[in-house]
């Protein structure tokens, strides 16, 4: 053999050595050792619940603002038992996740299980069967969640309609401390002893609460919008007087009309609009504890407002409450200068930003003809237009005419301060829509 022929002879079988080496890797790699058809812990695989890729959008359907803890849970949290929080979408999408929040927890928060579904009927435990979709985190069925954490699970495929009541159910078997809570909901949610986050017929739940516990945000991919409308506010953004389980609060009224003039054919954006009042929050002060329950609006509007999902455009109505809880008098000027703030840090992330005036509280044990004075000071701020890019006036749409320190009297709740349905939907109704298509930056 000459040595050229045995150079060949010895290159071809190299070859075949190293194609039979990379046939054996494919293989190897396409094999990770799971069974076909099962998930690592023996789970049956639930494919046809897997998001598929879609050319929608990711945009916020419902949110809530994280406020403290729960009171009585600081030992135990909700330890051996199923949460089941009831939510109200504002638009629709093919594919949905969630965020859960251990905030105000002192210790990690261990979800075992969780599940996403319709409900059956307005305000019920009970779910739509076909609907009950369970949820992972990176492909597991449940997550630990750390002290002053949150977590977002997979996208799960579920038709969403607009308008529709969501279970979203958690099951924690470890005590973790205080339960990170929104006590103001408005909207009856259900408790359950055990694990019972696959129930559909709402029988174990025999426990109601007002707050919503552990959920943040429910995010759908949508075809029916591009983009999230976030209401950042206090007690009159949360409605906290209106009727509960009815979705009566403004920003919920205000979803309606986006929806119904889009429809009427009306060149407007296709948003979404998610709600992330707090009862009692200001622009500037805290309230007690580490993290700070009732966190300032300077303080929680990067996670509440800027970084919903595809947030295009914030509505801010607050300040009421740096002027009636201030134990000395408030300065007008700090309350203005707080809520420039805000704008900047929206203008530098792209977003309009549409401010509401301060509303009149003369009849509430607060009032004072000086703070009187101060809300007055800080409206015209607002009005002049070096706040914000655009101003609903919620004030002039809810005064009294024949004492504007006064709200009018069918507007008023009874405590003189909150509306009633009445007073929330004439706030919707007087937002001019086409303040969302953009009116330019303001000059602050």
């Amino acid at each position: 053999m000459t040595k050229r022929h045995g150079y060949a002879v010895l290159s071809a079988l190299i070859a075949l050595v190293a194609a039979l080496s990379a046939a054996i890797y494919v293989t190897v790699a396409a094999d990770d050792g799971t069974p076909r058809g099962a998930l690592g812990d023996n789970r049956p695989r639930h494919d046809s619940h897997a998001a598929p890729a879609s050319t929608g959008t990711w945009v916020g359907a419902w949110a809530t603002a994280p406020v403290g803890g729960e009171p009585g849970t600081e030992t135990a949290g909700l330890a051996g038992h199923s949460v089941r929080n009831v939510v109200h979408t504002s638009v629709g999408g093919t594919s949905a996740r969630v965020t859960l929040s251990n905030l105000y927890g002192q210790s990690a928060l261990t979800i075992s299980h969780a599940s996403l579904a319709l409900a059956l009927g307005d305000g019920s435990a009970a779910a739509d069967a076909e609907t009950m979709r369970r949820l992972t985190f990176d492909g597991a069925p449940g997550v630990v969640i750390p002290a002053g954490g949150q977590t977002v699970s997979d996208a799960v495929h579920l038709t969403l309609p607009h308008g529709a009541d969501v279970l979203i159910t958690t099951y924690s078997p470890t005590p973790s401390g205080p339960v990170t809570y929104h006590p103001r909901a408005r909207q009856i949610s259900y408790v359950a002893t055990g694990d019972r986050t696959e129930d559909i017929t709402g029988t174990p739940y025999t426990g109601q609460t007002p707050y919503w516990r552990y959920v943040t945000a429910l995010d759908v991919l949508s075809n029916e919008a591009t983009g999230t409308v976030v209401a950042f506010g206090d007690s009159l953004t949360d409605g906290v007087t209106s009727t509960t389980g009815a979705n009566h609060r403004w920003p919920d009224i205000l979803s309606g009309r986006l929806r119904s003039a889009l429809q009427s054919g009306r060149q407007l954006p296709r948003y979404s609009v998610v709600n992330e009042g707090i009862s009692g929050n200001q622009v500037l002060a805290d309230g007690l504890g580490r993290p700070a329950e009732n966190q300032s609006g300077l303080g929680r509007f990067g996670r509440d407002a800027l970084d919903r999902p595809n947030a295009k455009v914030v509505v801010i109505d607050l300040g009421i409450n740096d002027i009636l809880r201030n134990p000395r008098l408030a300065d007008p000027d700090r309350i203005a200068t707080g809520l420039r703030t805000l704008v900047r840090q929206a203008h530098a992330r792209g977003l309009e930003v549409v401010g509401a005036t301060l509303m009149p509280f003369q009849g509430h044990h607060g009032y004072t003809p000086a703070r009187e004075a101060v809300r007055q000071q800080v409206n015209a701020r607002i009005r002049a237009g070096g706040v914000y890019d655009a101003v609903v006036d919620f004030d002039k749409a809810l005064r009294d005419p024949y004492d504007p320190r006064r709200l009018r009297p069918e507007y008023d709740s009874g405590d003189h301060l909150h509306p009633s349905d009445l007073g929330y939907r004439t706030m919707a109704e007087v937002f001019d829509l086409r303040t969302l298509t953009g009116a330019g930056q303001a000059e602050l």
